[in-house]
């Protein structure tokens, strides 16, 4: 009996090993099973995070291309204004080109009148000699251009009888 009962202690050691040794088995494969669930958990959140940014790169490639596009047309409206005041300026030059033209005319026809009129002690009043009574209508917007200074100061050579 002493060996049955030797035996039974060592069969029941065996199970208790074997016991433990499931356990450990259980344990192990519960901490695998675990740690795979947990790693899954942060590949989808790395997944999700991962869409997350691509979404906002997307997105601002979206508003990145809108404010592209509004630039590009300020800068088309800019340029054509620009063409615009250009062609504007152009064409004020040369008006301002005609009007020094048709002052330095005038200035011409005035020093001859005044010359005439000197010599001949007294002037004789004609359609012509009626441009410098006016001649606030060929100074005026040009007030600050010393160009256009001329006709001003015209006054002091002017007869008394002629000055406004």
């Amino acid at each position: 009996m002493a060996s049955s009962g030797g035996t039974s202690s060592g069969s029941s050691l065996q199970q208790n090993s074997s016991s433990e040794e499931e356990i450990q088995l259980q344990i192990m494969y519960e901490r695998k099973r675990k740690r795979m669930q947990s790693n899954r958990e942060s590949a989808r959140r790395s997944r999700m995070r991962k869409q997350k940014h691509l979404n906002e790169l997307t997105a601002q490639i979206t508003h990145l291309n809108f404010t592209r596009h509004q630039l590009i047309s300020n800068i088309n409206a800019t340029n054509q204004h620009y063409l615009n005041v250009e062609a504007e300026n152009s064409v004020l030059r040369a008006q301002m080109a005609e009007l020094i033209n048709r002052l330095e005319s005038l200035n011409e026809i005035s020093n001859v009148l005044i010359a005439s009129t000197n010599s001949n002690g007294g002037y004789q009043r004609d359609a012509s000699f009626d441009v410098l009574n006016h001649r606030q209508f060929f100074l005026q917007g040009y007030q600050r251009d010393a160009s256009f200074n001329v006709l001003k100061h015209l006054q002091f050579f002017l007869p008394v009888s002629l000055k406004k």
